[in-house]
């Protein structure tokens, strides 16, 4: 069976205060985009192993025991006794990007499972499953633009489409850690409910919607501003930076001539959506 993890970006994203146990509350919206990797999984017949992982596409750092999709499993296995598997992962989300990409894996890997061994759990579990193994994992089960609260679990259903646009998106050879990315944040109430903000005409956007991340991780890499100014000089109705970075994405109409940047070692995707 084999299913295609896709990607998301924020429509803005709000760091609103410190919490107590380190971490910040924050509020951002989750849309889906249509950059996928491919994950397939296969019955082990007679193996020894429980599992076994086979990648391909862009390199994953660390070790298989740390792949969200092999800790996705094993969680369900220490439940529900699952057979051993083949397990290949085909990367082409960029990873550090903001996009979601190991956290798609996770949740598509719950979800792949469900269905090949009907498990019969409920959206609600699997979310809960989710958000176990990562605080935006549990977003990509339902996988529909989302507002999220907390530190990116808390979740509420937004009325948002961007299915007239056409999105490009460009990640340079920049990478950006979450420690770098609240270097500078200060929490703050923001100017404008996002929410509201959102149901807006996206003409609006540009001076109403912000990623509070933008203000440190772009003093560290002028690049990315450079690209967002680039995407607007271009035509874009709305540009920012996606999560923590460092893919940039800018939104066109739907009959725009999407813009070319050459930026040397950079990931470009380019889709309706």
């Amino acid at each position: 069976m084999i299913m295609f993890p896709n990607a998301k970006i924020n429509l803005g994203l709000n760091i609103t205060s410190k919490r107590s146990d380190g971490y910040h509350n924050l509020e951002t919206i989750f849309y889906p985009i249509p950059l996928e990797d491919a994950l397939e999984v296969h019955e082990a017949k007679n193996s020894n192993d429980k599992y076994k992982l086979y990648q391909s596409g862009n390199t994953i750092e660390g070790n298989v025991e740390t792949n969200l999709v092999i800790k996705a499993y094993k969680l369900l296995d220490s439940i529900y006794s699952l057979p051993p598997l083949e397990i290949y992962l085909h990367k082409y989300i960029p990873s550090g990007a903001g996009l979601g990409g190991g956290s798609a894996d996770a949740a598509f890997m719950l979800k792949l499972l469900n269905k090949k061994f009907s498990l019969e759990i409920t959206t609600n579990k699997l979310e809960e499953y989710a958000a176990s193994l990562g605080a935006d994992c549990a977003f990509f089960i339902e996988n529909k633009p989302t507002y999220a609260e907390g530190i990116g679990n808390i979740f509420s259903p937004i009325s948002i489409s961007l299915k007239d646009y056409q999105l490009y998106l460009i990640k340079p050879n920049v990478f950006v850690s979450t420690k770098d990315a609240f270097a500078y944040i200060k929490p703050q109430t923001p100017m404008h409910d996002l929410r509201e903000t959102a149901t807006l005409p996206i003409e609006t956007w540009k001076e109403l919607m912000v990623n509070d991340f933008e203000i440190s991780v772009f003093k560290q890499h002028p690049i990315l501003t450079d690209i967002k100014n680039e995407l607007y000089n271009q035509g874009a109705i709305y540009a920012a930076m996606s999560g923590s970075g460092s893919s940039i994405f800018g939104i066109f109409d739907k009959v725009a001539e999407l813009p070319t940047l050459d930026i040397n070692s950079a990931f470009v995707f380019t889709s309706k959506l």
